[in-house]
């Protein structure tokens, strides 16, 4: 085979499928919009790798075959444009990675959840013997799993774009956490494109395969007459169900096919009614796979937590200073201000996508105390909270932030990062805000 393949994006999952693409024996051109550092420009070399970065020229790609995006190129971008007037057949890395091999796939998507899910279920798999790797939105791409390692199960945290762009892909085990309202402006403003982005992962199914999702989520319990496939479809839920999974009295209980299981949830590390969510859509897939309920429950009392969600850092004073910087939308926040029973100073802000904080008002006049606004325009949070707290200030750097609610915080107080808001305006990504946070809670 010497056919050209193109791969739009040279970050983790352009990188992965390219090595994928390379041991498939495809001729492999990468093409990035952004300057690439040395370390990568040296691996493309000595993979034999073509490429260009700073741009995407379009007559660099007339003969390909195929085209990878990878999740960070937007559909509206001009090149896509100008590649699908052509006629170039364009695909998604989990798509592309997902035609080489033959391991059982577990999908896990949805706006919030869903990298403390993918950790759990991969935890159980794990402890249970199973050769597993863990990819996807989360470690390495899919397609660097599949192209360096041997595996019978793949754990993919998959979000919506990844699901953009799949013809064939199809999970045995998916998983849809919730549904609520993010990255709109990758779908024209328009929750509902949003919502059928996210419906993606169900539509190859068949009836051997299953689905699992939240019919405590509204829009995804009117969605399920929606759907096309034809999976076995496990409803999970917070109350009690005929058939399915729920919980009742610290315990999951997993109803199925004539089936009984209870996973008992003393001892649980993490807190909060969306990790008791978490663990049930985890317990959900393990059971489906036929992982004992003794592993199930090992798994999750020995689990840490994903980082930057709802990680405690330090106590001082009294005071706990707690890390959700993976905290970047409305849902998220209710979820993290809904699990702390401590009056709270909560540090909020960055680039605002359009959020709309009626939600969080319950909570906010409840619970919170002051709110440190973190960003270079915070005048959204500002106009909609000032009413409704005593204590409300701007800041423009993560150490004042945390300065400011360390003189605010009384004893017993939590000191709370969730901002609702991406990190792009003052920050790297949700990582560097949440490790810049630390750090300056250390520093105290």
């Amino acid at each position: 085979m010497n056919e050209k393949i193109v791969v739009l994006g040279a970050g983790e999952s352009g990188l992965g499928a390219a090595k994928l693409a390379k041991k498939q024996g495809f001729r492999v051109f990468v093409s990035d919009h952004l300057k690439m550092d040395n370390k990568r420009r040296e691996t493309f070399q000595k993979l034999d790798v073509q490429w260009e970065e700073g741009g995407h020229n379009f007559q660099h790609m007339t003969d390909a075959r195929l085209v990878v995006k990878s999740p960070g190129v937007p559909n509206s971008s001009p090149i896509i444009k100008e590649l699908r007037s052509s006629g170039k057949l364009i695909i998604s890395e989990i798509e592309f990675a997902a035609r080489y091999t033959k391991a059982t796939i577990i999908g896990i998507t949805g706006t919030n959840g869903k990298t403390t899910t993918t950790m759990m279920t991969y935890r159980m798999l794990k402890r249970a013997g199973k050769k597993v790797a863990i990819a996807g939105n989360i470690g390495n791409s899919f397609a660097h799993q599949v192209a360096t390692g041997s595996f019978d199960y793949f754990v993919l945290e998959i979000s919506s774009f990844q699901l953009d762009d799949i013809y064939d892909f199809c999970p045995q085990v998916g998983v849809i956490t919730n549904v609520t309202k993010d990255h709109l402006d990758r779908y024209n403003h328009n929750f509902e494109d949003y919502l059928k982005a996210k419906l993606r992962i169900s539509e190859n199914q068949t009836r051997g395969d299953f689905l699992i999702l939240n019919v405590d989520d509204y829009n995804l319990k009117k969605s399920i007459k929606k759907i096309k496939s034809s999976p076995q479809i496990l409803p999970v839920s917070y109350g009690e169900l005929s058939e399915g999974v729920y919980q009742d009295h610290n315990s999951i209980f997993i109803k199925r096919e004539q089936q009984f299981s209870r996973i008992d949830l003393t001892g649980l590390p993490l807190y909060g009614k969306h990790n008791v969510y978490n663990s049930m859509f985890a317990s959900a897939v393990a059971n489906v796979l036929k992982i004992s309920d003794k592993d199930i429950r090992d798994s999750l009392i020995s689990f840490k937590g994903a980082p930057h969600r709802m990680e405690k850092v330090l106590t001082i004073r009294k005071v706990d200073y707690i890390n959700d910087s993976k905290g970047t939308n409305i849902n998220a926040t209710y979820f993290a201000l809904d699990s702390i029973n401590t009056p709270i100073i909560w540090i909020a802000g960055g680039i605002d996508k359009g959020n709309d904080y009626t939600e969080l008002l319950p909570l906010v006049r409840k619970k919170v105390k002051g709110i440190v606004c973190l960003g270079k325009d915070n005048k959204n949070l500002i106009s909609f909270f000032s009413p409704v707290v005593d204590i409300l200030c701007s800041t423009q750097s993560m150490e004042e932030a945390v300065k400011t609610c360390y003189k605010a915080a009384e004893y017993h107080d939590s000191v709370l990062l969730s901002p609702s808001c991406a990190s792009f305006d003052l920050f790297k990504n949700y990582e560097d805000r949440g490790d810049q946070f630390k750090n300056s809670v250390r520093k105290l």
